[in-house]
């Protein structure tokens, strides 16, 4: 388990090469500035920034095989948490960011086009709206309960679809009132970073929910 900063650095670079922790260590002061415009994070979880959200993020490319490939899609990404961090720390995988919100769209293209983003694109619609496409992983964090979040993206996936759902607290409750087919597909890891939250992983197409 992470506990501080100093070792959530450490986390970060046995996970990226010295350009990658380059660019992530650019990009903190980016999003201070920016959560001085618009409420993208908790202040007080800057204060941890490494741990809270750069860690938090890294921590489920433990989860996939390096060899996977194929595009990764981040549900409702928000400020950029996981998808833009992987995008960042992992510029040879594709990475495609869906978010609804004005400025949050302004901002998550703004961090793409400062660091040359080639791998990753910004899709600013609601994910209904969004074109059907295959995802070798989809990850969502803090997006939707997940009932709703499978309804709403089981279209993207195929059967070597990697699911990758951090949960805090309620991944666990949130997968025992699935359908018993949805139960059998996820399992509830241990966050690295948070010793009460867990990371809903899982594998294939959901079914009829």
């Amino acid at each position: 388990m992470i506990t501080t900063e100093e070792a959530a650095r450490d986390f970060c670079a046995e996970r990226c090469d010295q350009d990658a922790m380059e660019r992530l260590r650019a990009f903190i002061p980016m999003l201070e500035h920016e959560n001085d415009r618009q409420n993208l994070v908790s202040t007080a979880s800057l204060g941890q920034v490494w741990l809270r959200h750069i860690a938090d993020s890294l921590q489920l490319l433990d989860h996939v095989p390096r060899e996977t490939s194929g595009t990764w899609m981040d549900l409702g990404t928000g400020a950029g948490f996981p998808g833009l961090v992987l995008a960042i720390a992992r510029r040879d995988t594709p990475i495609v960011l869906i978010e609804s919100r004005k400025r949050r769209i302004e901002w998550l293209e703004q961090v793409v086009d400062v660091f040359s983003l080639s791998n990753c694109v910004v899709c600013g619609m609601r994910l209904e709206n969004v074109d059907k496409r295959e995802a070798a992983v989809i990850t969502a964090r803090a997006f939707a309960p997940l009932g709703r979040l499978l309804e709403l993206s089981a279209r993207f996936s195929t059967r070597s679809t990697t699911w990758l759902l951090p949960k805090g607290r309620k991944g666990a409750i949130e997968l025992a009132e699935q359908p018993a087919a949805i139960q059998e597909m996820f399992h509830v890891e241990q966050s690295t970073t948070d010793p009460s939250a867990g990371i809903l992983i899982g594998k294939g197409r959901p079914g009829p929910l």
